[in-house]
């Protein structure tokens, strides 16, 4: 490079300076284009200091993905955009009885996608842009894609002990939860450590998910691992949570399991 460098210069003293400030144009503009693309790259550019999680047949990866400010920023433009559902879309079956869910919940994502989620399908809305920007900053962080989004808000609400693991889901693509607002534990349970009749014992795995964090949950979690949101009642702060996930257009709907309320 460095000779490269004085063989221009010395080319520039034969010129005219016609030549030269023309070439010295030419040379500013491909540097600004090449900034601006660097610009572009790094719009979108989170390189994060993973923590891996695992235990056995448990794959995570977790991460600070936004800034205080930034996750600040996105809650309040989620709550917003965001449309929640209602009627039967805002309910679950459980054991062949409706109830209905105690939070809020919206599915968003690629055009006629369809994600059946305990029971009842839920047709995705378009992407609004503050889901579609979280979605591109996920995919750039991760280097995975990802066609839907389930988006929950909850405060002090639980979710109890279930796997995301729906015939629609591509089962070799990751699940990747960003986290805003309250911070919440997210408890893992092996499926034969489960109840008074688990059949092995093995400690649950604990974790905290923060205000602007990233967990990936990578194959084959939801296989052998059940997780939850125990209730909080301390927690008066409210919750957005966005599970970024891949459906398979055209798979057979229908869950292989009820997830408790």
């Amino acid at each position: 490079m460095e000779k490269f460098e004085n063989k221009l210069s010395s080319n520039n003293k034969a010129q005219s300076p016609q030549k030269r400030m023309k070439l010295e144009s030419d040379e500013r503009t491909a540097q600004q284009e090449d900034d601006e693309e660097d610009d572009e790259e790094d719009e979108f550019s989170h390189p994060v200091p993973w923590q891996k999680v695992e235990a056995e047949g448990l794959d995570c990866d977790y991460a600070l993905l936004l800034s205080t400010e930034e996750a600040d920023q996105l809650f309040k433009q989620l709550e917003e955009e965001v449309v929640y559902s209602t009627g039967e879309e805002a309910t679950v079956q459980v054991f062949g009885k409706v109830h209905g869910i105690p939070r809020k919940q919206a599915t968003y994502g690629d055009a006629g996608l369809t994600y059946t989620y305990s029971g009842v399908p839920r047709s995705a809305r378009p992407w609004t842009p503050t889901l579609e920007y979280i979605r591109d900053v996920v995919t750039k962080t991760t280097g995975q894609t990802f066609n839907f989004v389930l988006v929950n808000r909850d405060g002090r609400d639980h979710m109890g002990e279930h796997r995301d693991d729906e015939r629609e889901l591509d089962p070799l693509a990751p699940i990747a939860s960003v986290s805003l607002g309250a911070a919440r534990d997210l408890i893992f349970r092996h499926r034969d450590a489960r109840g008074r009749h688990g059949v092995r014992q093995m400690d649950p795995v604990k974790l905290e998910l923060a205000h602007g964090s990233l967990l990936l949950m990578n194959s084959p979690t939801n296989t052998f691992w059940y997780h939850s949101l125990p209730v909080r009642k301390k927690t008066s702060l409210p919750r957005i949570n966005l599970t970024f996930r891949r459906v398979l257009p055209g798979r057979r709907r229908g869950s292989r399991e009820h997830p408790l309320l």
